[in-house]
């Protein structure tokens, strides 16, 4: 979460913004400020993370607001004006917002602001695994693999083959089929085998307890035959 407060003389536009926090989980809002001199009274004594703020305000503009906050709180611009654009890059705020912007702009803006939060207290950026791709180690190179292109994949005994649509040539790479297993989207691929996991979206043809790929014929083993056979019952007319 994410403490931020909003400064706006314009009441239309302040309201525009609060409503934008509010409807952001990850933000706490602890104040909305038409006069810049409050908000920079508030900012000292409070836990404010994050600042929306417009430039041109009587009083202190957003610019002279930042300037004087030294190693404080992450600013984000809220202005009608591009005029200042070079200026905030200056103060390094995280984004510089054009109004009129959408609430999707708006939103961006406070991702970027939430990665370098927690990068400054070290909290690590959870990255999620995509449901695409995979890179793999293949003759000293890094390959990208894209899940729709695996036909199969062949286990061997400190190496895997993954064959493709895309290359008549398989890639061969120094890991275990165990482990491949678990990078592997589970409603994309099957263990059908000690030594085969099969894209079950590219199967077309299954004949006598085996997977027909063009001349490739890869055994159902017993061990995996109840768990394919629910498959093909889900999906069976």
């Amino acid at each position: 979460m994410i403490n931020v407060i909003a400064v706006d003389d314009e009441p239309l536009a302040l309201k525009l913004v609060v409503s934008y926090i509010e409807k952001t989980p990850e933000l706490i809002l602890l104040g909305s400020f038409e006069n810049p001199l409050e908000a920079a009274a508030f900012v000292p004594g409070s836990d404010t993370q994050l600042i929306f703020i417009d430039i041109q305000m009587p009083d202190l503009s957003g610019v002279e607001f930042t300037r004087s906050m030294l190693k404080g709180p992450k600013v984000i611009f809220t202005t009608a004006f591009e005029k200042y654009a070079i200026e905030g890059f200056r103060l390094e705020v995280v984004d510089y917002l054009l109004k009129p912007f959408s609430y999707e702009e708006f939103l961006k803006a406070v991702h970027k602001a939430e990665r370098l939060i927690k990068l400054e207290k070290n909290i690590p950026v959870k990255i999620e695994a995509n449901n695409e791709f995979l890179f793999l180690k293949s003759d000293y190179k890094i390959r990208r693999i894209n899940f729709n292109d695996i036909l199969y994949i062949e286990g061997l005994k400190e190496y895997v083959k993954v064959f493709t649509i895309s290359d008549p040539k398989p890639v061969l790479s120094l890991t275990s089929l165990k482990l491949l297993e678990t990078k592997l989207p589970s409603d994309k691929f099957m263990r059908v085998h000690r030594s085969f996991i099969v894209n079950l979206q590219r199967i077309d043809t299954i004949a006598r307890s085996r997977i027909i790929f063009g001349k490739t014929y890869i055994p159902v083993s017993d061990q995996y035959k109840d768990k394919f056979q629910e498959y093909l019952d889900k999906n069976f007319l």
